[in-house]
């Protein structure tokens, strides 16, 4: 059986000269690669307690399914401004160049439960201190983030610090 890290493509000078992207579509659109990726993020989080996860449209939706499904979990959505019937609490945090808004039903997240953030990826960590900090709004204890992939050299772990994060695969570069 191939490792996780070989059903990830990688396409040097994408989006820009210099970028090697990671794409998590090879491994979306390979059934061992998904199921592969799916039981990796799980086995990370095992020892960890928690009542709900959460995660970012549309590739934390992609992964935290499966893992609150497993194990018998909701899963809570964040999503872009906007896109939410009910009534929702949001916060907007800086990008590379300019701004985004992420949102949740106000009524998502109790206070008091503890929740499992996941996502595809943690790059410069900006969307993952927002997701933090808006479960946190709503009274929730983010107990750990797992992603699929970590950029390591964009040192997004170090605006989570106080966090716990766990990667199923981790770059040195960016």
């Amino acid at each position: 059986m191939k490792k996780l890290e070989e059903y990830v493509r990688t396409i040097p000078d994408f989006p820009e000269p210099g970028i090697m992207f990671r794409d998590v579509t090879s491994v979306l659109q390979d059934a061992d690669g998904l199921h592969l990726a799916v039981d990796e993020m799980q086995k990370l989080v095992a020892d960890l307690d928690f009542d709900v996860v959460a995660g970012p449209e549309s590739r934390g939706f992609i992964f935290g399914t499966p893992i609150a499904y497993n194990l018998h979990k909701p899963f809570v959505l964040i999503r872009k401004k906007g896109k939410l019937p009910c009534e929702t609490v949001s916060i907007e945090y800086e990008l590379e160049y300019g701004t985004a808004t992420i949102e949740m039903h106000k009524d998502s997240i109790k206070p008091g439960q503890r929740v499992l953030i996941v996502d595809d990826l943690i790059a410069t960590g900006g969307t993952t201190e927002a997701m933090i900090k808006l479960v946190e709004s709503l009274g929730g204890e983010v107990v750990g983030v797992v992603v699929l992939m970590e950029l390591a050299g964009l040192k997004g772990r170090d605006k989570i610090k106080n966090y716990r994060l766990d990667s199923a695969i981790v770059y040195s570069g960016k």
